[in-house]
């Protein structure tokens, strides 16, 4: 009786304590804020904050309001319906949005959030959609049906059938098969506050604008008086489209209905135009080199009058994404990466010199995702901005124009985090092979000991051109694997954005060289000190990440106890089935059976090292991944099996590249830490 009692004693203790690490599920409580928008007088900032209910497997977007003056956040759109992209009238009194109840349209409500009322009724779901300055004109995007590939529709005696028939490329794309519809973008004007008809701009164009999968509305915009509208497109198709990154500017006349591109000379990527305030300049981001997803991203400036074109970044080494023209016209935003971070810089139209002319904004420790921007009485820029770490996850702040300092002004998640304790994160630069610096991110357990020896983490980043910066992810979260008494080294390997053009180079064609190097100089380092544990390494990443686990998997020389590849490459041969073959030729140099046979084939493929395969691995593959198709990852455990190599694979029916719903992601990061734990602990 008495253990009995000490014992409810202790569990009614531990109950009460507060939580000290994150879990998979503590994740999915955190609110994801996104889509900051300041108000035209700068006094208010509008934006989404998207929960998620694990039971119910579903998340939901609601609306919330900044007051500068109050310093006070209110929901002003909450209903059980989904409601984003909020966008402010040009005088500020009324709030746009999209609200998916029944289909998706576009909605408008006072400032405050009373008087919300459909103003649009198209018979397809708006996915975009943007206004002109004077408010007249509004432009959306909806999917338009075009072709037929299904067999139920050819043959309509079969009605069960689930067959689908396609004579040339491109079938599929990330995670969905063409189904022969196209995004197409739509515009009309507005009467009394009601969106009126619609006019298709690529009317019977087999043409997505934006791009899918993944482009939004920043790939439109709209002159101020409402007479123009620049958008994206890829006006190729089928094998053609496979085959190049070639998209242009195209300029539709919303009075005579020409197109024109303005973008023509360059065959690689344009996106994502920008109309300067004034209506005289267009500025758009643009790649240097064709079929190289991963060149340079330049920014264009074009004037209309003149119809020429500048590159404003020649003697600029970083990429330049989200652009944005202050309201005087005298400066163009934009974010790039930088020594692993993501920062806002500007480039001042007014000071002609090379040296001056850019400038960088912001420079925290931090991963900043997008902003707002608007005009002071004063004649200066008002910026609001996302911002992210590893140890937060997305916030707004208000950034000064001048010295870039910023403030946070929203603290969504503050409460809920501060239950947790989190790990140290510390940057270190390593030697590479060649005398190169690898900026390294360490991140330690919390209550982190020196005198303790800990398992070691490798982290393997994707893209492969993508950067190790300062994000807060919901599945490959740093803070998370350190709660479960881990230390992870994140190294800024060859191939990544933020520390030059040459070094974003080094790894097309050369997956399985430096890069690899890198990785391994990065662990070997790290690893000389005395808190972690040689006995005890492990390695995980995915996609390129993924790859890199399996060539380590078969190279490694016995450093790790245990890998872990989520949708990795595995055979370079067989990754022919992917979409996007254009990557696949510039960065294999070109498909298996070209003559001369492309190194890659021969030297960078980890099938072909698998004979050295004597470490547990666990490897995920989904089936709606059609990015890297899910026999790589059968085609690697099947192998692991053959050579009696301790595997397990797990694999999600309804998910591709990434883990989006909840219960697949909790379920994926329990299966991630038992496996890690099996053989590190």
């Amino acid at each position: 009786m008495k253990k009995s009692i000490l014992f409810l004693f202790a569990l009614s203790l531990l109950n009460n304590v507060k939580a000290d690490w994150l879990t998979p599920e503590s994740l999915w409580k955190l609110g994801r804020v996104s889509d900051a928008r300041i108000s035209p007088d700068g006094n208010s900032v509008v934006y989404n904050i998207r929960n998620f209910d694990v039971q119910k497997n579903k998340g939901n977007s609601d609306l919330w309001i900044y007051d500068f003056k109050t310093k006070s956040t209110i929901a002003i759109a909450n209903d059980s319906v989904n409601e984003t992209m909020p966008r402010w009238s040009t005088d500020g009194k009324r709030i746009y949005y999209l609200n998916d109840g029944g289909s998706s349209q576009i909605w408008s409500m006072n400032a405050d959030g009373s008087n919300k009322k459909q103003i649009s009724k198209t018979t397809s779901d708006i996915s975009n959609y943007g206004f002109s300055s004077d408010g007249k004109t509004v432009w959306m995007t909806m999917d338009v049906q075009l072709d037929n590939f299904y067999g139920k529709d050819k043959y309509p005696d079969l009605p069960k059938t689930t067959g689908k028939v396609y004579d040339d490329l491109m079938m599929r794309q990330w995670d969905s098969w063409t189904n022969g519809s196209y995004s197409h973008v739509f515009v009309a004007q507005m009467n009394d506050g009601i969106v009126g008809n619609a006019v298709d701009l690529l009317k019977d164009e087999h043409y997505d604008s934006p791009l899918k999968p993944n482009g939004g509305d920043e790939e439109i915009s709209i002159s101020p008086d409402g007479k123009l509208i620049a958008y994206t497109c890829k006006k190729l198709s089928k094998r053609d489209y496979a085959l190049t990154t070639n998209s242009d500017i195209f300029l539709y006349n919303v009075v005579t209905g020409a197109t024109t591109n303005i973008s023509s000379e360059n065959t690689a990527y344009d996106k994502a135009p920008s109309f300067s305030r004034d209506g005289k300049s267009i500025a758009w981001i643009s790649w240097d080199e064709p079929i190289n997803e991963a060149s340079k991203q330049r920014l264009m400036i074009y004037e209309l009058a003149s119809k020429t074109k500048s590159d404003i970044t020649s003697d600029f080494s970083f990429n330049v994404e989200a652009i944005q023209w202050s309201a005087s016209g005298n400066r163009v935003y934009f974010i790039s990466d930088i020594a692993a971070t993501d920062q806002i810089f500007y480039y001042d139209v007014n000071d002609k010199s090379k040296v001056n002319s850019i400038v960088q904004l912001t420079k925290d420790i931090a991963d900043y995702s997008g902003y707002s921007i608007t005009a002071l009485p004063n004649g200066k820029d008002k910026i609001v901005a996302c911002r992210m770490s590893i140890t937060e996850p997305t916030e707004i702040f208000s950034v000064d124009e001048q010295s870039g300092m910023s403030e946070q002004i929203t603290f969504t998640n503050k409460e809920y985090l501060s239950k947790f304790t989190l790990g140290k994160v510390e940057k270190r630069m390593i030697k590479a092979t060649d005398g190169k610096d690898i900026l390294t991110w360490v991140i330690y357990p919390p209550n982190f000991d020196p005198k303790k020896k800990y398992p070691t983490l490798l982290y393997c980043q994707g893209g492969p051109q993508s950067t190790v910066s300062q994000f807060f992810s919901y599945r490959w979260n740093f803070q998370l694997m350190a709660a479960n008494q881990y230390i992870i080294v994140a190294p800024c390997r060859r191939g990544m954005p933020g520390f030059g053009q040459e070094w974003n180079d080094q790894i097309s064609k050369n997956w399985g060289g430096q890069c690899m190097n890198d990785l391994l100089s990065s662990i070997d380092s790290v690893s000389k000190e005395p808190f972690v544990n040689r006995d005890k390494m492990g390695a995980v990443g995915a996609s390129f990440g993924g790859y890199s686990v399996f060539w380590l998997e078969g190279n490694h020389k016995h450093r790790f106890k245990a890998f872990i590849s989520h949708c990795g490459v595995f055979n370079l041969e067989s990754m022919i089935a992917t979409e996007e073959l254009f990557f696949h030729n510039y960065e294999f140099d070109g498909a298996y059976w070209r003559t001369p046979r492309p190194i890659s084939y021969e030297k960078f493929s980890p099938h072909r090292y698998v004979q050295n395969w004597d470490t547990p691995i666990l490897i995920i593959s989904n089936e709606k991944d059609y990015r890297v198709p899910y026999t790589q990852g059968l085609e690697a455990y099947s192998a692991a099996r053959m050579k009696n190599v301790p595997a397990r694979f797990l694999s999600f029916s309804d998910e591709g590249h990434w883990v989006l719903k909840p219960q697949n992601s909790i379920m994926w990061q329990r299966e991630f830490f038992n496996w890690l734990d099996k053989y590190l602990k």
